[in-house]
């Protein structure tokens, strides 16, 4: 595993922490309640308020996005996001970057609407991202691949090491696999069959623990 990468593993999901030539880069920030956890795990990184340079939010579900606006507040980063997510992010609103739901998942709304981003922790994003976006700038050698499936606009991060940051496109919850929650199965399916051959050392999914993307069958 990278030693550049500090993997934060949270009540619900994952976060990572991510070391580059000047500076940090946070991808993903957890829910609301993980907030303290993951202040710790800044401080333990060495990364105080002046040094993380970007917050990516791979996809605007609240469980990723929880602690965006607090982040930028409190340690002065830019927050980067697909365009296709803002709204749901501006809003708090998951299901602003989702297609409509078939009857069989629509009871599942009104579950997640528990969940929604409160209004202090809703945000607009400073910087929009999209396929083939690189992070040099923030002092990362990475590249952003656009990855619908998950959500229309769920991203992920591709380093040069080959270390990809995948948000919930791919996890590991029971075993190595392309997202269960699903809001378009052919998106999906076309973006692993895209990312699949690009040299992937090791993916960092949303949930579960890091795998060689050869595992998922």
């Amino acid at each position: 595993m990278d030693e550049s990468v500090r993997v934060i593993a949270l009540r619900a999901s994952n976060a990572y922490l991510v070391r580059g030539d000047a500076g940090f880069v946070q991808i993903d920030t957890g829910f609301r309640f993980d907030r303290p956890q993951l202040e710790r795990e800044l401080a333990a990184a060495g990364c105080r308020p002046g040094d993380l340079r970007l917050i990516v939010i791979t996809h605007a579900d609240s469980d990723h996005s929880g602690n965006a606006a607090y982040l930028r507040g409190r340690y002065g980063a830019s927050i980067a996001a697909h365009r296709l997510e803002a709204a749901a992010v501006e809003h708090g609103d998951m299901f602003l970057s989702r297609g409509r739901l078939p009857l069989s998942r629509r009871p599942l709304k009104a579950l997640m609407a528990l969940f929604r981003l409160r209004k202090g922790d809703r945000f607009a994003p400073d910087v929009y991202l999209d396929d083939g976006d690189r992070l040099d700038a923030y002092g990362l050698d990475a590249t952003v691949l656009h990855v619908p499936g998950h959500t229309a606009g769920s991203i992920a991060v591709l380093t040069g090491d080959g270390d990809l940051f995948a948000g919930d496109f791919l996890e590991d919850r029971r075993r190595p696999s392309v997202a269960t929650f699903v809001d378009d199965a052919v998106a999906l399916q076309a973006s692993y069959d895209r990312v699949k051959g690009l040299g992937i050392r090791v993916v960092y999914p949303g949930h579960g623990t890091p795998f060689a993307i050869d595992e998922i069958g």
